[in-house]
Formats: structure tokens, C-alpha cells, sequence
């Protein structure tokens, strides 16, 4: 979510309320220089396999790919942004193009995380698909795919268009600054705290709960399942090794999903409802949020890895 701005406030609590000593930064900084290399490659390599390898073009490896292209929105907007704000304390840009910046890296960033997670149910229901009715056509077929994937982009733009008009350069006694003017765009009565939970409730924690039922029924199905006739057993237990493989990946990408922003998202709600904003209270809810967005910036890094280590037809074509 956008609030993971260093100079963003929650109920006027400063999130990051301690200054970063040098080596925090030095450290910070190698940790996103990492991550921004690790992601730009992984995630490109994964839009190149796709495209190129005529094998690879299936529906289920479409939705990797769109993950893969919502996750490079991070190393591209989000990481150089962050970069600057750890040693400089204003908005680079000014003017209109400024203003334009302030309003679309947040904006991009919640694009990427709600298409991402949308790519990783639409797996989930087209392994749901495959293997409890493995006889019917996909539930995602090649001619419906390109529809879901450009839908998860509509969905994404048309749920966080308040960014675009919510952030806004403000200017401060030390520079301009890009916040969001929440009460002063949609007025006192609109709760930005509802908002929030509202989305982290619809675009994280029903589609985390919808995922982790259709894979334990996946499970239960596969388990259970027996192999028909004695002639194809071969070719049905190639089918099911296959089917099992894909799981394999798709569960890994989920679980890593859940390990980096679960966290995160805990903290960010905790922190809207916290009544204690003392400065002490606020620099440690700071550098907790610190630890846990680096784990949800890391993500965009993880995902790719994790495809190239479980799924070996990605590590075939790399």
C-alpha cells in the first residue's frame, strides 16, 4: 500500500519518527540496490522465456508472466524513490512533472501489489481447474486469459484512482514534500482508516483465504486421486507429476507472498488504530516498519526466484 512512504503520518504519528543513522542507510541502500537488481533481471528474464519459448505460452504461465510485469513496477518507480527519501528529505521534482511523479509512484505501487496478488488467485483457480475437473475444458482457457489479465489491471486502476488525486506536493519549511491530503480531498467525514481497511481486507485477505481453500482442496483431490484404466498409466502419472510440479510453484509463489506482506499489513492497521503516539512509541512502531516493508519490498525479488528454483521449465529455458 501506498502509506509505505518513509514521511508518510498515520493519525499524525510519524511512522519513521527516528532519523536513520549513516550505516542504517548504507545498509538500506545495498539491501534495495540488491533487490532492484535481483527483481529487474528475474522478472525480465521471465517476460523473455515467455515470449520466446513457444512452449511456454499457456495460460498458466501468462498469469506468471503478468505477476512478473506488475512486479516490475517496484524497481523501476518504487526503489529509486526510496532510495532518495533515505538522504533526501524533499520531493526532487517540482512543478507539474513533479506533481505528476508524486501522484503515480503510489499509485503504480498499489497497481503492482493488488495485480500481482489478483495473477496468483487467477493460478490458483486455474489449478483448481486442472486438477479437480481435469477432464472439462481450462476454466482460464488461451482466449479467455488475455481477458483476466487485462481485467486485473482495470480492477487495480479503478480501486486505487484516489491515489491519483489523494498524493500531492506540499510545500514545508524544508522543501516539498509528497503526501497524502486525504480529509482535505474527500472531506472529514471520509476515514482514510476505513479505506485502508477495506482494502487490505478485499485485495489481501479474502484473496490469501480463497487461495488457501482451493489449494487444500487441490491437495486433498490429488491425494485422493486414482489412476484409471492400465494402459495410461504411465501417461497419467506423467499428467499428475506435471500437475503436481505447477502446484508446487504456484504454492511457493502464494506462501511467499503471505510471509512478506502479512506482516507488513499487520503493522500498517495496528498502527492506523494505535492510541499512544508518544515519540517513543512512534520511532519503535518506525523501525518495526521498517523490518516488515523490507520484507514486503522484497517480494518482487522472491517471486521470480521462486519460479526458477520449483519449476523446471523455467530453469530449462533460462
Amino acid at each position: 500500500m501506498s502509506v509505505t512512504w518513509p514521511n508518510t503520518t498515520l493519525n499524525g504519528t510519524q511512522l519513521s519518527g527516528c532519523q536513520h543513522s549513516s550505516a542504517e542507510n548504507i545498509g538500506l541502500t545495498f539491501a534495495y540496490c540488491f533487490l532492484m537488481v535481483v527483481s529487474l533481471a528475474g522478472n525480465t528474464f521471465i517476460g523473455i522465456i515467455v515470449y520466446k519459448t513457444e512452449s511456454m505460452r499457456k495460460p498458466v504461465n501468462f498469469l506468471v508472466l503478468n505477476m512478473a510485469m506488475s512486479d516490475l513496477l517496484y524497481p523501476i518507480f518504487v526503489f529509486p524513490r526510496f532510495l532518495s527519501s533515505l538522504y533526501v528529505d524533499y520531493w526532487l521534482i517540482n512543478g507539474s512533472l513533479g506533481q505528476a511523479f508524486c501522484k503515480l509512484v503510489p499509485f503504480l505501487q498499489d497497481i503492482s501489489l493488488s495485480v500481482s496478488l489478483q495473477s496468483v488467485v487467477l493460478i490458483a483457480v486455474d489449478r483448481f481447474g486442472a486438477a479437480v475437473y481435469p477432464l472439462r475444458s481450462p476454466v482460464i482457457g488461451s482466449k479467455l486469459c488475455p481477458f483476466f489479465i487485462l481485467a486485473t489491471w482495470i480492477v487495480a486502476s479503478a480501486v486505487f484512482s484516489p491515489d491519483l488525486i489523494a498524493f500531492k506536493l506540499v510545500e514545508t519549511p524544508g522543501g516539498l514534500v509528497c503526501r497524502m491530503q486525504w480529509n482535505n480531498v474527500f472531506g472529514e467525514s471520509s476515514s482514510l482508516q476505513n479505506y485502508f481497511v477495506a482494502m487490505f481486507v478485499l485485495f489481501l485477505y479474502t484473496p490469501l483465504a480463497l487461495i488457501a481453500i482451493l489449494y487444500i482442496i487441490i491437495y486433498v483431490k490429488l491425494k485422493s486421486q486414482k489412476i484409471p484404466g492400465e494402459l495410461s498409466v504411465n501417461a497419467e502419472q506423467q499428467r499428475q507429476q506435471r500437475e503436481r510440479n505447477v502446484l508446487k510453484m504456484a504454492v511457493a509463489v502464494v506462501s511467499g507472498f503471505a510471509i512478506c506482506w502479512l506482516p507488513f499489513s499487520i503493522i500498517i492497521l495496528v498502527s492506523f488504530f494505535k492510541r499512544d503516539k508518544t515519540t517513543k512509541s512512534s520511532c519503535g512502531v518506525g523501525h518495526l516498519l521498517l523490518v516488515v516493508r523490507i520484507f514486503a519490498h522484497a517480494n518482487c525479488a522472491i517471486n521470480p526466484c521462486i519460479c526458477f528454483i520449483s519449476s523446471g521449465n523455467f530453469r530449462k529455458e533460462l
